[in-house]
């Protein structure tokens, strides 16, 4: 009412110069929302990862939930980037897959037992059905591509390198396979991440 009244007093050009600068400064004065906020704003039922928090070592954000499935680190046949896994999985395939069933369990399974169930399955040549199993789930709780087929088949046709590619995966996501879940978890909790180990080549 007040604007009115003194508009009216004011020649059109005046006026319109005053109009201009008040809706100006209603433009300037409106609050900015970042992308985060508009999509918690858009899709309330939603989380969306917050700035400066980076997601727990190994498990995907929300944020990257949402996406396709990711690509696998490593390939199915790239089992000379790491020698030492590569001679324990193919000698020993049982430790391998007790350390892979370990972590992908959070710990609810022990290396040993999921080793001695996986020798005894493998008498009766049903180990690799056992081991499909936890690429399934490995896959799921990370997103990551069926690639570059079925689990069933890699399992059944590539039983040692499947183990050897999800072993490195792993490795590569920050845990260390050596120790099992739980040390993991305290080692982070302490704040201490644990790098990926690479090892070149077997040593002499």
């Amino acid at each position: 009412m007040w604007a009115y009244l003194f508009l009216k007093n004011q020649s059109p050009e005046d006026s319109l110069y005053c109009f201009a600068s008040l809706l100006q400064l209603n433009i300037t004065r409106r609050p900015s929302f970042s992308l985060i906020n508009l999509q918690a704003t858009m899709y309330p039922n939603q989380s969306y990862p917050s700035a400066g928090l980076p997601p727990a070592m190994g498990v995907p954000s929300a944020f990257q939930m949402q996406q396709g499935p990711h690509l696998w680190s490593t390939g199915l046949c790239d089992c000379t980037t790491d020698c030492w896994s590569c001679c324990m999985t193919c000698f020993c395939p049982c430790i391998t897959f007790g350390q892979i069933a370990e972590i992908v369990d959070q710990g609810a399974t022990s290396c040993g037992s999921s080793g001695a169930l996986y020798v005894f399955l493998g008498i009766i040549c049903c180990h690799w059905i056992y081991s499909c199993f936890y690429r399934s789930k490995m896959r799921t709780q990370f997103r990551l591509a069926e690639r570059p087929c079925c689990d069933c088949l890699v399992h059944c046709l590539c039983e040692r390198c499947a183990l050897c590619q999800e072993y490195r995966e792993l490795q590569r996501r920050g845990f260390d396979m050596a120790i099992g879940w739980h040390a993991n978890m305290a080692r982070r909790a302490q704040g201490t991440v644990v790098p990926p180990v690479v090892q070149v080549g077997m040593m002499r």
